[in-house]
């Protein structure tokens, strides 16, 4: 191991219990049920580190820190670490000291999800040693690995529709013009047949003999003025004007006559029709 390796955290675990387990008398594996595990041997925190390409599962005090027990793990799943078949949250792990004795012991944990994440921190690790040892032999033989040719090869053809791709590259790059609008909404059409009615003018008022105002009657059905008062447009203007509009003066006696229009003032100086 190089002395510039750094070494960095993969998992940290709370609480861990350690187990002292019997020796394993078959090959069938460990049964965490023969672990007296209501009678732990040690509690503590569980932290999982990486230097290189080599992984150790530490148990440590919960409280100061100080390094109760490690396990190196070169590989996995192997020896190092092992999972027991009546369980998946104990698991079988070899420790080892300074002056190379080891020892098998037995942790468990108290949450299913703590071991999933001990399983799983365990396999990403060797996991990423497994490609760094791919890149670095790809990259001391370049040439033993495939080769992608994308080059034709002899008698080889191809074909392109050129046709085809006018069409589509006009059809997407000429958009249909709409109509401009001129803002707002759009008059619809008038229906077919139908007839524009006529405006019919409104009733003009006329001056009797006595200079009182009269209001010509129209007929319903049809749109045209009474006959009198065609007959007194074609009369000239100096009839009018010869005919008196107010032949009495009104005394002082007499009541006035409220509710008369403004009209009737500008009537003597003016004709009301024309000639």
């Amino acid at each position: 191991m190089e002395e510039g390796e750094y070494e960095s955290v993969l998992c940290v675990k709370p609480e861990v219990h350690v187990y002292r387990i019997p020796p394993r008398a078959t090959n069938r594996g460990y049964r965490a049920a023969e672990w007296q595990l209501d009678q732990p041997s040690w509690s503590g925190r569980l932290r999982i580190t990486a230097k290189g390409q080599v992984a150790y599962i530490k148990l440590e005090d919960r409280t100061s820190g100080e390094l109760f027990a490690q396990a190196p793990v070169d590989q996995f799943p192997g020896t190092a670490v092992e999972s027991v078949t009546d369980s998946s949250r104990y698991f079988v792990i070899r420790i080892e000291d300074g002056n190379g004795r080891r020892a098998f012991i037995g942790i468990g944990f108290g949450d299913r999800g703590d071991a999933f994440d001990f399983n799983v921190a365990l396999q990403d690790h060797f996991k990423w040693v497994k490609q760094q040892c791919e890149f670095a032999k790809q990259a001391q033989n370049p040439d033993q690995g495939p080769k992608l040719d994308l080059g034709f090869k002899e008698g080889q053809t191809i074909k392109l529709n050129i046709a085809n791709m006018k069409k589509k590259e006009g059809a997407a790059g000429t958009p249909r013009a709409r109509p401009a609008s001129t803002g707002g909404l759009s008059l619809l059409p008038p229906p077919p047949g139908g007839k524009f009615s006529t405006l019919i003018p409104p009733p003009v008022e006329q001056l009797s003999a006595g200079g009182s105002l009269v209001q010509p009657a129209v007929a319903p059905s049809s749109g045209r003025l009474p006959a009198r008062l065609n007959q007194a447009q074609a009369g000239s203007s100096s009839d009018l004007s010869a005919t008196p509009l107010f032949p009495h003066t009104i005394s002082e006696k007499e009541p006035l006559h409220l509710g008369r229009r403004k009209e009737d003032e500008a009537l003597p100086s003016q004709p009301l029709f024309g000639a």
